[in-house]
């Protein structure tokens, strides 16, 4: 009896060590077990009350595994995450830059390679996979969402004015002037926030003057020089928008240029998709114009960018429930949750098929039909230097704007720093 007993003791140990590993695929959860909670870290402070939602969803699956989101003011997101990780009390999961900051905390050992969480292959292309991935084809991030560029235009001063779709960059600056000269502000644009000018006017317009992810891959490969003529064209470009900002532009800050659209003053605004939510409740129509590419251009693109990846932190005490939630973020359940609760503008990257219900967020994602698309232009490869190529056109974007430099000396200026440390600058 005794020894029947004891084997049916070892046969239930087995069983139960069996059970355990089997549960530890990656993907799979140990919330059956043990209830836990989750800690989410995100540069994007505007979002709690849709996270929160989202999240909701989640738990709804997985009861046992709570998610908090704990997100940082926007500019402190990267020097705090690394502070955070460094000391040991980084988050559980977090949204990843793409590119090269993101590969710099993967290769500092603090985002964990997500390649063998459930779904992935079959639920991201391999497009969509790329802004997350080391150049050895390791994943440090999931795709979790991408935003588009773009210029509002208020459709009633259009209308007032006889203004269609201007069909290039010239054709554009005169719908300026004359925007100019029936009394209201043509562009709302300022400098105040350096970012602004930077990333939603010089990276909004720069893939028609540099051709796309084609042009930008030949800079890359030193095929095409950092000063070349497209360069100083596309400084040139941002030097003719002067005279159509804002009247003391230097001090007009990114939420003086959402009130000033907001309100009817400006009749247009290089700004992001992200935005959509902010002119909900405007008192006029309003609609999105690509931005116009230069006179005898054959190609037009648009710069949809891959903003955010969300990671795994290596030392998450819970790296099997962390993945459960990657894993449903990618599948239908979780796309359409990000599709319902994201902010307007936010877009899924699943290849799950999604409904985005907003007109102007369609139409946003309808700029990229006959258009190329790529990221930003500083994303890939010039963020990983100093000085960075990100701040390098914000100098040089600044600098044509206010007189302090001209267009060639802004190009200038932006391949010398580029070849203190990237080869293909050289």
């Amino acid at each position: 009896m005794k020894k029947s007993l004891c084997l049916l003791i070892v046969l239930l140990l087995a069983f139960t060590n069996l059970t355990a590993n089997g549960n530890k695929e990656a993907g799979a959860s140990d919330a059956a077990n043990q209830s836990v909670e989750l800690i989410m870290g995100s540069w994007r402070t505007d979002d709690a009350e849709q996270m929160k939602a989202v999240l909701g969803e989640f738990t709804k699956k997985y009861p046992n595994i709570k998610v908090k989101f704990q997100p940082t003011i926007p500019a402190e997101y990267n020097s705090t995450l690394r502070l955070q990780l460094e000391g040991g009390i980084g988050p559980d999961v977090m949204y990843a830059r793409s590119f090269a900051t993101g590969i710099q905390l993967f290769n500092d050992g603090y985002f964990a390679d997500v390649s063998n969480v459930l779904g992935y292959n079959e639920n991201y292309s391999d497009s969509n996979k790329s802004p997350w991935m080391t150049k050895d084809g390791v994943p440090f991030a999931i795709p979790f969402a991408a935003v588009s560029h773009g210029i509002y235009y208020n459709k009633e001063i259009f209308k007032e004015l006889g203004l269609t779709k201007p069909k290039n960059w010239d054709d554009f600056l005169s719908y300026c002037q004359k925007i100019k000269d029936a009394g209201y502000i043509p562009l709302a644009n300022g400098l105040a926030d350096e970012w602004d000018i930077t990333e939603v006017v010089f990276m909004n317009i720069a893939p028609n003057f540099i051709g796309g992810m084609e042009g930008r891959l030949a800079y890359d490969s030193g095929k095409k020089k950092f000063n070349g003529p497209e360069v100083v064209k596309l400084f040139e470009a941002m030097a003719s928008l002067k005279p159509y900002l804002p009247s003391g532009y230097e001090a007009i800050s990114y939420n003086d240029s959402n009130a000033l659209f907001a309100t009817g003053q400006a009749a247009m605004y290089f700004d992001g998709s992200w935005t959509i939510g902010t002119f909900a409740d405007v008192d006029f129509e309003w609609g999105i114009l690509p931005p116009p590419a230069p006179a005898g251009s054959k190609s037009e693109y648009i710069t949809f960018h891959a903003d955010a990846g969300m990671a795994m932190n290596t030392s998450t005490k819970h790296p099997n429930e962390v993945k459960t939630l990657l894993s449903w973020f990618g599948s239908s359940d979780g796309a359409a949750a990000l599709a319902k609760y994201l902010p307007t503008g936010f877009f899924p990257m699943s290849e799950n098929s999604v409904v985005i219900q907003d007109s102007h967020a369609n139409e946003f994602l309808n700029l990229n039909k006959g258009r190329g698309t790529d990221v930003r232009w500083a994303w890939p490869e010039l963020l990983a230097g100093e000085p960075s190529g990100y701040t390098l056109m914000q100098e040089g974007s600044i600098g044509v704007i206010t007189g302090y430099l001209t267009p060639q000396e802004a190009a200038d200026q932006f391949r010398a720093g580029l070849a203190e440390w990237y080869t293909p600058a050289k």
